[in-house]
């Protein structure tokens, strides 16, 4: 039977990793958590601002090819997705799922606002709408790639979906903004919010600058170190 993970951690050896099928295998001792991601990325951006806003220091490791169909390149995720976040412990897919387990190790005291706390709806929506736009940009980059100088229905739709998006946040992202918390260090929404819009320039898949009120929340939100510290660029 193999080691529990405690004990693995308690013995210093190699770390248990859980498989795929629920048991455990011996992955490598890690020193600190690591990000598995591209810096190009804005589901890995939110997970490294978490990072840095909760003083959790993790190295990074780059998914070399986002056309890769070994798991291995994304950590194991089976979904071939990014961002993951392997630790001594386990591993974390997706970049929600790697937030949580930071603000667990966090070093400091940091009152984080997380989507199930957003109990009136224009937030709880607002939260929505970016995820999904996160998603939707993904998938229109991916699939511009694949079919160059052709648009597809699909296509069509998932832009419409996403400008759609866009226009409600500029309305409704403000007053979303005003009904979180005073006293928070951080919320997923603003995270989040922040890594779309400043992703969609980044990426040229639409022009911000016809979303005033989203520029501005960007901007100042850019001011933060965290911001300052993991800006878009793409991998060698």
């Amino acid at each position: 039977m193999p080691t529990p993970p405690a004990l693995a951690l308690e013995f210093g050896s190699s770390a248990w990793l859980p498989t795929l099928g629920g048991g455990f295998t011996v992955g490598l001792k890690l020193t600190q958590p690591r990000i598995i991601g591209r810096s190009s990325s804005h589901f890995t951006r939110v997970v490294r601002i978490f990072a840095v806003e909760l003083g959790v220091d993790c190295s990074f490791q780059v998914v070399p090819n986002l056309m890769s169909t070994d798991a291995a390149d994304y950590g194991g995720n089976p979904a071939l997705r990014l961002p993951t976040l392997q630790t001594a412990d386990g591993v974390w897919f997706g970049a929600l799922n790697a937030c949580r387990e930071l603000a667990r190790r966090a070093r400091i005291e940091a009152r984080v606002i997380w989507p199930e706390h957003l109990e009136h709806a224009l937030a709880a929506n607002a939260q929505e709408l970016v995820v999904q736009a996160m998603a939707t940009e993904v998938a229109l980059i991916m699939s511009d790639l694949a079919v160059r100088g052709e648009v597809t229905d699909h296509q069509s739709k998932m832009r419409r979906s996403l400008l759609d998006s866009l226009a409600w946040l500029e309305s409704h992202a403000g007053q979303a903004l005003l009904l979180l918390p005073a006293g928070r260090d951080l919320s997923y929404l603003e995270v989040t919010l922040f890594c779309l819009v400043t992703h969609l320039e980044f990426r040229q898949v639409v022009p911000v600058a016809v979303y005033p009120e989203l520029s501005a929340f960007c901007e100042t939100f850019a001011r933060r170190a965290s911001a300052e510290a993991t800006s878009y660029r793409f991998d060698a």
